[in-house]
């Protein structure tokens, strides 16, 4: 569910609680749907059932069973909103520790450099004990509705077979109708366990049906949160006139703007850099071509196109983004990311054309296979300036009139920047495209046929 929508930037909840919603939550809905749901229509049939054969012997013996009944409802209920407070209240301090887990992990190696291991650490096992606790909380919770159940369950039996060995040894204080025989009294006996049994799985299952609602809920929150796929405009046939119109970009629960007033008209075909420091905006503008920012004022207009109609141009743009993504599988697969849903082998001339163009070439040489080549997650065994050329060789396999390029020589030395810069020069001086690049190198800006600098 949260994986098919596009939770906007600015707005995603940190990875552990996107980590623990999609394994920990969604798995607790599984109880609720395999357990507390069968249990829920046991529990409404079979004690409707075995009070009128209860009833058919002994009509007393039926009135008893009926009315320990509400007692027993009302502390399933008690219980479980008990229940429901403690299992948020566990929730929360899960996803506290998935949350501080997994941006430790990530940041590890530099936690190491700056000797604040012993810290973290102290911190991970503050909020293990919070979610011990917590945990703890459930069971009790868990326990004590489990033994109130338990206690009337009982009772309505122990009530039941006072009721059937006085009335057997005519010893009841009080007259009522009928004898009951040896026989009936077996058999109401031997059915007061069943009228509550299918209750007391229903009550062991009772607090899986208050985690699943509570998990539902976060779920929920999530998806509220997201927003559904925005509407994506035709594909465009040929490099399209772009047009922001004072633009401003405003994230929620953020005070200042990430963009405000921005205005920039571009020519179909042209080449644009956006130069400036990090924090000016740069990768915004690009984002909101990819529907990925939000628009709060002003408007985008690609080849006459409003982008609040559009929804996202995304079809007809190629990106290369900040940190290249690399996939298990084949150097081909690697660069056929940006033309899903057409097989492999039928992109192969092409993508050795887009990859000769990234300047792989000397790559595929060395490589056994040459596109064929496997690479594993981390990309062992590439440079980052051969990593910066694959994402690059994956926005030229793309046909798209439009070519953003985000950040494309950070963090690389000044050789490797160098190459990838006359890479993207030759590139871009094809024509077809327009061209947006965000950078923060002159150098780079350089190739575009015009600068903007965003302070």
């Amino acid at each position: 569910m949260v994986a098919s929508l596009a939770i906007p930037a600015g707005e995603r909840p940190a990875s552990g609680a996107l980590l623990n919603a999609a394994v920990d939550e969604v798995e607790t809905l599984d109880g609720y749907l395999a357990r507390f749901l069968p249990a829920r229509h046991a529990a409404a049939l079979v004690p409707f059932l075995v009070l009128l054969a209860a009833a058919w012997a002994s009509p007393v013996s039926a009135g008893i069973l009926l009315l320990t009944l509400p007692p027993f409802i009302l502390a399933l209920a008690l219980a479980g909103g008990a229940a429901a407070d403690a299992q948020r209240r566990q929730f929360s301090a899960l996803s506290r520790l998935s949350e501080l887990f997994a941006d430790r992990v990530r940041a590890l190696p530099v936690l190491l450099a700056f000797g604040a291991e012993e810290r973290e650490a102290t911190r991970l096992g503050t909020a293990a004990e919070e979610l011990r606790r917590r945990t703890v909380g459930v069971l009790r919770v868990a326990f004590l509705s489990s033994g109130a159940l338990e206690f009337f369950a009982a009772l309505s039996v122990a009530l039941v077979a006072v009721y059937a060995g006085f009335n057997l040894l005519g010893l009841l204080p009080v007259k009522v109708p009928g004898t009951l025989t040896l026989a009936e009294a077996f058999f109401v006996l031997a059915l007061a366990p069943e009228f509550y049994a299918p209750m007391r799985r229903l009550a062991a299952a009772y607090h899986e049906k208050q985690a699943a609602e509570v998990a539902a809920d976060r779920l929920s929150a999530l998806e509220a949160m997201a927003k559904a796929p925005a509407a994506q405009a035709a594909p465009l046939r040929q490099a399209p006139a772009i047009r922001f119109r004072d633009v401003t970009v405003r994230y929620p629960g953020e005070d200042r703007p990430a963009l405000s007033g921005f205005s920039l008209d571009i020519a179909p075909g042209e080449t644009v850099a956006l130069l400036g420091p990090s924090g000016a905006g740069k990768s915004t503008v690009l984002n909101l071509l990819l529907g990925l920012a939000p628009l709060s004022e002003g408007e985008v207009l690609v080849d006459g196109l409003a982008l609040s109609e559009a929804g996202s141009f995304a079809p007809s743009v190629a990106w290369m983004g900040q940190a290249p993504l690399i996939v298990p599988g084949s150097l081909a697969e690697n660069i056929a990311l940006s033309r899903p849903g057409v097989p492999v082998p039928e992109l192969v001339p092409a993508i050795t054309t887009a990859a000769e163009q990234a300047g792989l070439g000397m790559l595929l040489a060395r490589r056994e296979g040459g596109p064929a080549a496997r690479l594993d997650e981390r990309g062992s065994g590439l440079s980052g300036g051969e990593r910066r050329r694959i994402a690059l060789a994956r926005a030229l396999l793309k046909p798209a009139p439009v070519l953003l390029l985000d950040e494309p020589t950070a963090h690389l030395d000044a050789a490797s920047e160098a190459a990838l810069i006359e890479t993207i020069r030759r590139a871009t001086a094809k024509g077809g495209r327009t061209t947006l690049i965000a950078t923060h190198s002159g150098r780079l800006a350089a190739v575009a046929d015009r600068v903007l600098r965003l302070s």
